[in-house]
């Protein structure tokens, strides 16, 4: 692949962000796979109990790996802006600086999350009949968790540098992989939980020896070398400012999601349950949207290393047009096809029952979803992360939290869950419009 296919400087908007996010989306669906075929095996073999450790496990995992995403996403916008602006040294730079602290940071987070798991999902309010399959599920999860963060950081080097192609290439392997070893311990040799998390983990090692075998290889614009494995100060600082706020986001969010998580928790199991099978749909159904946003944040890096500024507000415009169209087009799907794809994870009419009420509340409510992500990726593309920070912290994560405590103890129903979910979208959309009418006419 020659450096100027991997340029998304010149040419028509719409095709190049499609064409970069079509693979994007082949690769996250199935990336997605890992945690849902968990789910299907799960809920089909092991029963309600299982499938509602695995899901209450969902919010807990998001929230170890998101702060460290966050920040992995500052380091693809440097290489993306430096890649754009043709300084491919300053780009390897960031390269082996990015990596390095990726192994940092899968070696601490394994630690804490095989440390901390007990603790955390009893502050959850893990129902004691789920408990012991929670803390099996997840602290084998965490045992692997460096793979996963590894293989994230080789992603975002190839996105920062517009190649989508070879991440889908790893994780079709990789996926196949945990779909039959999820078969052969759960369905097979009857390991319940812990051999649903084995699946995965080894799934996710995989993607990662292959990702790095490529860059490694002398075959990609950049090669990671061993010998170049050392921190930039420069590049590391640059990472800080711009990740470290996308990263608080995410954690904050994580944070949120586990405390709403803990609020389902106190209507059983099969609620946890129900709630889980909606989030798991929702990742798949929503996956479109969040690649075509990882492509828009990857064009408007690119394009500001290149100061193409006029460039960088037309691809906005047209990414956020593109994503609140597709948002609100699935959106509609799903609310028609709810009972059959909730139906898939478990044979029990109030588990699915749970998910398609959850669904029915919040999926035509996807356009607002979908135009904060859009915003969201513009200004993270632009290096302006603060700001998208303390909207979620304020909103997804106080105002949700405060909402949802408020409402609950006042009417004791899980629909007041559902609904904090659309309203925090709609005011996210405000705000983020407002931020970017503000930003039209300015260059940087």
């Amino acid at each position: 692949m020659t450096e100027e296919k991997m340029l998304m400087t010149q040419g028509p908007i719409a095709p190049i962000l499609l064409r970069f996010a079509f693979p994007l989306f082949l690769g996250n669906l199935f990336q997605q796979l890992y945690n849902t075929v968990d789910s299907l095996v799960v809920g089909n073999f092991c029963g309600d109990a299982a499938l509602a450790a695995v899901s209450s496990s969902g919010s807990l995992c998001h929230l170890l790996i998101g702060f460290f995403q966050g920040v992995f996403m500052g380091a693809s916008v440097i290489i993306s802006q430096r890649w754009g602006g043709r300084d491919k040294e300053g780009a390897e730079t960031a390269v082996h600086t990015t990596i390095l602290f990726s192994l940092f940071a899968g070696v601490l987070l394994s630690v804490f999350g095989v440390l901390f798991t007990p603790a955390i999902l009893r502050w959850m309010g893990t129902p004691e009949n789920v408990m012991p399959s929670s803390v099996e599920y997840f602290r084998v999860w965490c045992a692997g968790l460096l793979g996963l963060v590894l293989y994230n950081t080789a992603t975002g080097i190839f996105q920062a540098l517009g190649d989508s192609r070879h991440p889908l290439y790893y994780l079709m392997t990789a996926a196949g992989a945990n779909v039959v070893l999820d078969l052969l311990f759960v369905a097979v040799l009857d390991m319940g939980v812990q051999g649903a998390a084995l699946a995965t983990i080894i799934g996710q090692a995989l993607s990662a020896v292959l990702a790095f075998g490529h860059l490694m290889s002398g075959r990609f614009v950049i090669r990671v070398r061993r010998d170049g494995l050392r921190a930039d100060r420069g590049v590391v600082g640059q990472i800080f400012r711009i990740g470290l706020p996308s990263g608080v986001q995410n954690s904050v969010i994580g944070i949120a999601n586990v405390v709403v998580q803990a609020n389902i928790n106190a209507f059983g199991d099969q609620a946890m349950a129900g709630c889980g099978c909606y989030f798991k749909v929702e990742g798949f159904v929503f996956l479109p949207i969040t690649c075509l946003t990882m492509a828009v944040t990857t064009f408007v890096g690119q394009n500001m290393g290149a100061r193409e500024h006029e460039r960088v507000r037309q691809g906005a415009r047209i990414g956020t047009l593109m994503t609140v169209g597709f948002s609100e087009a699935i959106g509609v799907v799903f609310f028609l096809a709810a009972p059959f794809l909730i139906g898939l994870f478990s044979p029990s009419p109030e588990v699915v029952a749970f998910g398609v009420r959850q669904a029915r509340t919040e999926a035509l409510f996807y356009c607002c979803l979908g135009f904060t992500h859009a915003a969201t990726s513009i200004l993270r593309g632009m290096g302006r992360s603060v700001f998208p920070m303390v909207v979620m912290l304020a909103v997804w994560c106080l105002f949700r939290i405060s909402y949802i405590t408020v409402m609950v103890g006042l009417f004791q129903d899980i629909f007041v869950v559902f609904t904090a979910y659309p309203l925090t979208w709609g005011i996210t959309s405000v705000l983020f419009g407002i931020a970017l009418w503000r930003l039209r006419g300015r260059s940087g």
